[in-house]
């Protein structure tokens, strides 16, 4: 049934992109075979008001011209409905196909190469590979998650989602009912931020803390999506980006390079540990007890007990 309707919306606007003049139903039902096997004209009426409508919402432009007589005829005029070219230079072709191949690690991998298609046929550079190497460092967005696609999806369409979510420092998961806004990728890790319903306030969600499946939920939302850049920061935040002051911390020698990487600065003991000070903000408690025994917090005082209840709570399962 699904070939049949594709066949009946191609059919159909092959017919109003192909003629001179304004078509009228009984032309277009004369036309196409799949009008003329409709049983009576209410059916072959609302089967033509239904493609017409799909057919405008996937992009066709379709004018309504009324004759002198007060006949009603249809046509998509080719000029209407012609983009104009597509041009690209090499910065911006390089860089699309950077994103294209940033996206082969995860779910969008298909889309992205079809798009790249679609551009290279448009009149994309073809000197530029997107698949060559382009530096030591090769780009992934790595996604294991199985509550990305769900996730994404309920960004885009705006729908009101209830998962279960285990924070770092309790044994068992909780429901959250929360109002998407977008999925953010930060130090390897991937996050939601939306409006937690039961809170009603801004949260962000580790998305490797949900259990179980998403499950969507009907309704508008309640609360404003703020633009891509506040959800930027809101994420940064809550991930340990917005530091304020410094921590000092043990790390054992060779492990935490993340760690090293942040650190203002670095002391060798020379006793199989390094003294690190690190930029202290929101979410560094978390960062911390994923080094496990490899990191030990000497101050402040309010981290090192943020981070051993986080470890108890792992403990306890």
């Amino acid at each position: 049934m699904a070939i049949a309707k594709a066949e009946r919306l191609m059919n159909l606007a092959l017919c109003l992109l192909g003629t001179r003049r304004p078509l009228s139903k009984r032309e277009l039902r004369g036309s196409i075979e799949a009008y003329l096997e409709a049983g009576n004209d209410d059916s072959f009426n609302r089967m033509f008001e239904r493609d017409k409508d799909d057919l405008r919402e996937l992009g066709l432009v379709i004018e309504t011209v009324e004759n002198l007589d007060g006949d009603v005829g249809y046509l998509a005029r080719r000029d209407s409905n012609r983009l104009p070219p597509v041009t690209f230079d090499g910065e911006e072709a390089a860089a699309l196909g950077l994103a294209a191949k940033v996206w082969q690690q995860a779910r969008l991998a298909g889309a992205a190469s079809g798009a790249l298609q679609k551009l290279r046929a448009a009149g994309m550079p073809e000197d530029v590979d997107p698949y060559e190497s382009h530096g030591a460092l090769e780009p992934r967005i790595p996604v294991h998650e199985a509550a990305f696609e769900p996730l994404m999806l309920a960004c885009r369409d705006r729908r009101p989602v209830v998962f279960d979510y285990r924070k770092a420092t309790a044994a068992r998961p909780a429901p959250r009912h929360v109002e998407p806004w977008a999925l953010e990728c930060w130090r390897g890790h991937w996050y939601l931020a939306g409006w937690d319903r039961d809170r009603e306030a801004e949260r962000v969600f580790r998305l490797s803390r949900i259990t179980g499946k998403v499950r969507s939920r009907a309704g508008q939302f309640t609360a404003a999506v703020p633009d891509v850049v506040t959800v930027r920061e809101t994420v940064a935040g809550w991930a340990g980006e917005s530091a304020t002051r410094s921590a000092l911390i043990r790390l054992r020698t060779g492990a935490g390079y993340p760690l090293r990487a942040k650190a203002v600065s670095v002391r060798e003991r020379g006793d199989g540990w390094d003294e690190l000070e690190v930029p202290y903000g929101h979410g560094l408690d978390a960062w911390l007890v994923e080094f496990g025994p490899d990191v030990v917090v000497l101050g402040p005082a309010e981290l090192r007990a943020d981070v051993v209840d986080r470890l108890r709570a792992v403990a306890k399962g």
